[in-house]
C-alpha cells in the first residue's frame, strides 16, 4: 500500500513539474525546419516606361511564379499567461527561384531572390499547462523584403527584355494565420509542428538597358506576383 502511494506521489510530482514547463512566466526557444510552399499566381508583365516616357503596356499571356524553398528556422517565446504566448520567428533567408509561366514558361527559371520575413505571433494554447499535448491557434504579422534579386536567364534577358536588367522588389507587411501543437517530452524539452498561411503579394520592378533601333533606352517593367505561402515549421524546443 505504501509502495503504491509512493508511486502515485512520484507520478503526481512529475506531472506538476511538467505542468509548469509551459506556464505563465516561462521563456522558450525553438529551432527546426521551415518549408515555404507558395500558392502563387501573377499579373502579366507590364512595361511602365520607355526612355522615361510612360507607356503602361501589358503583355497578355505572360506571367511568373515562385518555387518552394526550405530553410532553418528559429523562434523565441514567452508565456504571458498559462494560455497566451508571444513569439518571434525568423529563418535563415531562403532562396526562391523565379519561374516563367504562360508564354514565359519556355524559359524555365528566370532568376532568383532571397526572402526575409521575420514574424511576431500571439498564440492561444488549449488544454491546461499540465497537459503533455497542447494545440494552439495564433495570429500575427510579418514584414517581408527580398535581397539579391536578379535575372539569371540570358535567353529571357536578351530575347524578352532586350538587354541587361536589374531587379528590385517592394517591402510589405502581411498578416500571419497560424495553427499548431507542442508535445512535451520532459520538463524542459518539447517538439512541435505548426502551419501558417500568409496572404502576401510582391511587385518586382525591372530596369533594362534595352538596345533599340534608335539606340539604348532605359525600359522599366513590373510584375505583381501573389505568393500566398503555406509555411510549415517542424521544430524542437527548450523551456527555460
Amino acid at each position: 500500500m505504501k509502495l503504491k502511494q509512493a508511486i502515485t506521489g512520484i507520478a503526481a510530482l512529475a506531472c506538476m513539474t511538467a505542468a509548469h514547463a509551459q506556464s505563465a512566466g516561462s521563456f522558450y526557444a525553438t529551432t527546426g525546419w521551415f518549408h515555404f510552399a507558395p500558392q502563387d499566381s501573377s499579373d502579366p508583365l507590364k512595361e511602365t516606361s520607355v526612355g522615361g516616357t510612360p507607356v503602361n503596356i501589358s503583355l497578355p499571356g505572360t506571367g511568373a511564379g515562385i518555387d518552394s524553398s526550405d530553410t532553418i528556422g528559429l523562434s523565441l517565446g514567452y508565456f504571458v499567461t498559462d494560455h497566451i504566448a508571444a513569439e518571434a520567428e525568423i529563418g535563415i533567408p531562403p532562396k526562391f527561384n523565379l519561374l516563367g509561366t504562360g508564354s514565359f514558361e519556355q524559359f524555365g527559371t528566370l532568376g532568383s531572390a532571397k526572402q526575409w520575413s521575420p514574424a511576431l505571433l500571439f498564440k492561444y494554447y488549449f488544454n491546461d499547462a499540465t497537459a503533455t499535448f497542447r494545440p494552439y491557434a495564433g495570429l500575427g504579422v510579418t514584414y517581408v523584403w527580398f535581397t539579391d534579386a536578379s535575372i539569371s536567364n540570358t535567353a529571357f534577358e536578351q530575347g524578352v527584355l532586350h538587354g541587361p536588367t536589374s531587379v528590385s522588389t517592394d517591402r510589405s507587411w502581411a498578416p500571419v494565420f497560424n495553427l499548431g501543437f507542442n508535445y512535451a517530452f520532459t520538463k524542459h524539452w518539447f517538439a512541435g509542428l505548426s502551419v501558417s498561411y500568409i496572404p502576401l503579394s510582391v511587385t518586382a520592378k525591372l530596369t533594362t538597358n534595352a538596345a533599340t533601333p534608335v539606340g539604348n533606352l532605359t525600359v522599366t517593367s513590373e510584375a505583381k506576383i501573389r505568393l500566398n505561402p503555406i509555411v510549415t515549421f517542424a521544430k524542437v524546443g527548450y523551456v527555460f
